[in-house]
């Protein structure tokens, strides 16, 4: 029996036999499977992983005609990363004439709705002169960040220090006042740099703080879009379930705390996003194999249910990518391109 190279979550290279890379991949779909009330993948599915694991190659693709669309989060502090010494803008030239980036997003270093709200005069010309000298779609992202309102840095009481003390409604009150301040911190920075020109509009780690962070970017979609028809919103999530913090908060009748990804993209249609941005976090424990079957379980239920563009997060710790700044690309490709393949998506 053949062995196969590849790594565990955490990046570390490992040398399988086939017999055990294909009990990892059933492992993964019927894991995701049971968590998440979402059907495993076929036979055939795991097949197709399985060759994709097989192939000898350490780089490999989709078909020529079948790319998609990439996204992207965060461009200019992933430079700042790397010690690149370039600004902003000379950061997103290098993306699109260099790397050949689909599109480009200018966010701040710190990289948040609210610090921006004091700067957001200085960040609306930035985003014309990038304009001028670029031609790819330009999205302006942030997350809402709902820690940033609890003190020491905030005005509200920190449900963090409320919950061990047994004071739920307390720590609940809070996390409600926290989301109507972001919301408005949201609508006033989006709508500043929707009117210099932003293509797009990317709401960022969605959900980091719990339910209520996921609240808050609902709310300020749902404002942004009906203030502008026809604006772009993406919405790209922190884990691949919704952490019940507050435990109570809903959407448009339903729960948010505990939806899996095919949950979560129904209630941000409904808000008025218009591309979503699923995720599964990676387990370090576990091989590539076992990671993207679960991952791919996941988006395939998360597609199947949507009816707006899905762009799943794939690097750093989610999407089956190993928990690398800059994962390897026998890792990268080969989950890019069964992402691609299987789940019919349409962007990364």
């Amino acid at each position: 029996m053949g062995k196969i190279l590849t790594r565990y979550g955490d990046g570390s290279p490992v040398e399988l036999d086939e017999s055990e890379v294909m009990r990892d991949l059933e492992d993964g779909t019927q894991e995701a499977a049971e968590r998440g009330n979402v059907p495993a993948l076929s036979k055939e599915e795991l097949q197709h992983l399985f060759d994709i694991f097989r192939s000898p190659h350490r780089f490999i693709g989709v078909e020529p005609g079948k790319e998609i669309v990439l996204s992207y989060d965060g461009t200019p502090i992933k430079m700042s990363r790397t010690q690149v010494n370039v600004d902003r803008l000379q950061c997103l030239q290098i993306y699109e004439k260099l790397l050949g980036a689909d599109t480009l997003e200018m966010g701040a270093i710190d990289y948040s709705f609210k610090p921006v709200k004091p700067i957001v005069t200085y960040e609306q010309p930035l985003m014309e002169q990038i304009l001028s000298v670029t031609t790819a779609p330009i999205f302006y992202g942030a997350m809402p960040n709902l820690g940033l309102y609890s003190q020491p840095d905030g005005p509200f009481p920190n449900p963090a220090e409320l919950l061990p003390q047994g004071k739920i409604a307390e720590a609940q009150a809070s996390y409600a006042d926290s989301v109507e301040h972001a919301v408005r911190d949201i609508v006033y920075v989006s709508s500043a740099l929707h009117e210099a020109g932003a293509d797009a509009i990317i709401l960022d780690t969605v959900g980091a703080a719990g339910d209520a962070d996921y609240l808050a970017a609902l709310k300020a979609s749902e404002v942004l879009s009906e203030k502008y028809p026809g604006i772009c919103i993406e919405l790209g999530m922190a884990g691949e379930f919704v952490l019940g913090m507050h435990g109570e908060m809903a959407y448009d009748g339903k729960r948010l705390a505990g939806m899996y990804p095919h949950e979560q993209v129904k209630v941000a249609e409904k808000a008025g996003v218009t591309i979503f941005g699923p995720v599964v976090n990676t387990n370090t424990n576990e091989s590539s194999p076992w990671n993207l079957s679960r991952a791919i379980t996941y988006m395939k239920a998360c597609c199947e249910a949507s009816n707006i563009p899905v762009h799943v997060n794939m690097g750093m710790g989610v999407g089956a990518m190993t928990v690398h700044d800059h994962p390897p690309l026998d890792v990268a490709s080969r989950a890019s391109k069964a992402m691609v393949e299987i789940c019919r998506l349409d962007g990364l």
